[in-house]
């Protein structure tokens, strides 16, 4: 009826008053029980004498609704309070409140699965040689000082030290000269001697300190909690020297209650809640349609502060996998070279394995079947193809079998200085070709990085590899400040520092060794094709493989900040406009304002923020 859509008679206010006001009064009591946790919230903080918004917003509603009930007992009793019903502004304030909660509680939790997924990383069982026979244990009976074996393609099961053979292992888990539980041995066999066991593992640290992350409230308050705790306080105090003074004034208790409830239903905060939620979800709207998942709401309003960004390298900046960056070759023909080591290379499972047969498919390069095949763990491969012996591998292989390759030294240390994995091929114990591969940079990081750049924001690499390595890439990338050679722990301590200097630290994670940092810093970044331990560790998920996304979130970041204070702004100027006329001030210019007016002003409050907001789109 307020905006003149029709009204069936029976509920209608002026024909049917006592089964209009019912009506109303049946359909408000759902909204309190809704809202009771609110009542529960703001009558705890007012017992403590620490109101918050909650107590603002139970006190407008519990005044209203005593007030409604107040005149709904009027108007069975034969009276004209028709219009002195107030019902509406009790579901109204409850509504909007539980809605901008509800909004900024979505994946509070985001690092649940995050811990089961790191607790599933190690195995249940393990095989330890006691007594020179190998025997099958579970974790829990691994001691300290034992000695694990563990066969290609099995899980690392506790941290240790390599005692024999020699392996790659997976580099998306972790980086550096130890074995860590977690890790998958790609090839090879080897035994290592268990050193850090239960609690004492990296993957355990890595629980820990994920769930301390989670249960350490990010140093961040809205602007509205800010204001609210002054504002809260303020409005109690008005309202009740409002209520006070026009009882001496007037002596008439009506009147008096009158003016009580419209400052606070003038005053509520529907405007004032709704002002940072409402911008947060059109922002997370258009985020989404440009292919960035929002999982925590803060980080629209911190990402716009940030002033250092930290870059993983593998799979962050690099393509994370090898391709074949050097070639040399010395007799035969490069195709027939290439056609050999694809062959070979077809059965192995090396990172450099792939590299290649990625040239021969690309050259459409026909592979042969081989007779013999012999993998030769951290050293490379023997085989058989024809009547050729072919050795592929390291220089520890060619040493292995005495084949020199001292004439080849200049190309091998051109290839390596260049931050290359180094490989060897000899036929019949004659070099015939020497290969680097290395990963590539994302084709579009150097424009990325400048643009960070651009916004005075210090761009820095952290990661587990190598200095070469990492120098190598931070170079081509553009980024001057790297740090290498670092564990997960290292990782996160680096974090903190930066943090204690008082920067807004994001950081760009994908492998599970940088799920505490993703949770430690202030915005947490990764791609949805990063393992799902990064996935679940970040505020921030790039549904597309595409780093300039971080600099079109900056401008979403930053519009969204400017509308969340314009709001505010006009959410504020709207109460110190309407708090005088709601307390009689210019009745004396018969300019006042009654309960009713005072929420269809609330309405209209409300209603000025959320246009606001809608101009994110």
């Amino acid at each position: 009826h307020m905006i003149g859509l029709y009204v069936p008679e029976i509920i209608n206010m002026e024909l049917n008053p006592k089964i209009y006001s019912s009506v109303l009064f049946a359909l408000t009591i759902p909204s309190l029980v809704i809202g009771f946790d609110i009542f529960s919230s703001g009558y705890k903080n007012l017992v403590h004498l620490m109101p918050n918004m909650d107590t603002l917003v139970s006190l407008g509603v519990i005044s209203s609704f005593l007030y409604s009930l107040f005149s709904l007992i009027m108007i069975f009793l034969g009276k004209d309070y028709v219009h002195q019903l107030y019902f509406e502004s009790c579901t109204m304030i409850i509504f909007f409140i539980k809605l901008g909660r509800y909004i900024d509680s979505i994946t509070k939790n985001k690092t649940t699965e995050a811990i089961q997924d790191l607790m599933r990383l190690t195995p249940s069982f393990a095989r330890v040689i006691k007594n020179g026979k190998e025997k099958k244990v579970t974790i829990d009976e691994i001691e300290k000082g034992d000695i694990v074996l563990c066969k290609s393609g099995e899980s690392i099961a506790v941290d240790g030290v390599i005692v024999k053979g020699e392996t790659t292992i997976n580099e998306a888990l972790i980086t550096g000269d130890r074995v860590i539980a977690g890790s998958i041995n790609s090839d090879g066999y080897i035994e290592y001697q268990a050193e850090r066991i239960g609690k004492e593992s990296t993957v355990s640290e890595i629980v820990r300190m994920v769930v301390e992350a989670t249960n350490t409230k990010a140093p961040i308050a809205r602007i509205a909690d800010k204001a609210s705790k002054y504002f809260v306080q303020a409005i109690m105090i008005i309202a009740l020297l409002g209520f006070i003074i026009w009882m001496i004034i007037k002596k008439d208790f009506a009147y008096s209650l009158n003016t009580f409830v419209t400052v606070l239903v003038i005053a509520c905060p529907c405007a004032l809640g709704l002002a940072t939620p409402i911008a947060l979800v059109v922002s997370n709207g258009k985020s989404a349609k440009k292919g960035i998942l929002i999982k925590n709401n803060e980080v629209l309003e911190n990402f716009s502060k940030t002033n250092v960004i930290v870059f993983d390298k593998t799979g962050t900046l690099t393509e994370g996998k090898l391709v074949l960056q050097k070639e040399r070759y010395y007799n035969l023909e490069r195709k027939e070279v290439l056609k050999i080591a694809g062959s070979v290379e077809k059965k192995s499972s090396h990172p450099i394995a792939s590299a290649i047969l990625e040239v021969c498919e690309k050259e459409k390069i026909d592979l042969i079947d081989i007779e013999e095949f012999e993998n030769i763990p951290g050293k490379g491969i023997k085989a058989k193809v024809g009547n050729d012996v072919v050795y592929i591998g390291n220089q520890k292989l060619m040493d292995e079998y005495n084949i020199s390759y001292v004439k080849f030294e200049k190309d091998i240390n051109d290839i390596v200085e260049d931050g290359n994995t180094l490989l060897i091929l000899s036929i019949n114990n004659n070099v015939e070709g020497i290969f680097g591969a290395r990963d590539k940079i994302k084709e579009n990081i150097k424009e990325v990085v400048n643009s960070l750049k651009d916004r005075n924001i210090e761009v820095m690499m952290l990661t587990g590899d190598n200095d070469k390595i990492a120098h190598n890439i931070a170079k081509e990338c553009g980024i001057e400040k790297v740090i290498s050679n670092v564990l997960p722990n290292e990782k996160a301590k680096i974090i903190k520092d930066l943090k204690k200097d008082g920067k807004t630290v994001a950081m760009v994670g994908d492998g599970i060794n940088d799920a505490p940092s993703l949770t430690i810093v202030d915005i947490g970044i990764s791609i949805s094709s990063a393992t799902d331990i990064a996935v679940n560790s970040a505020s921030i998920v790039l549904m597309q493989d595409d780093l300039n996304k971080i600099n079109e979130f900056f401008e979403i970041s930053r519009k969204t900040m400017r509308i969340i204070k314009e709001n505010l702004f006009w959410a504020f100027f709207y109460n110190a406009c309407m708090i005088p006329i709601a307390l009689g001030v210019l009745s004396g210019l018969s300019i006042f304002i009654n309960p009713m007016l005072a929420s269809v002003a609330m309405m209209f409050s409300s209603l000025s923020v959320v246009l606001n907001a809608l101009r994110l789109r």
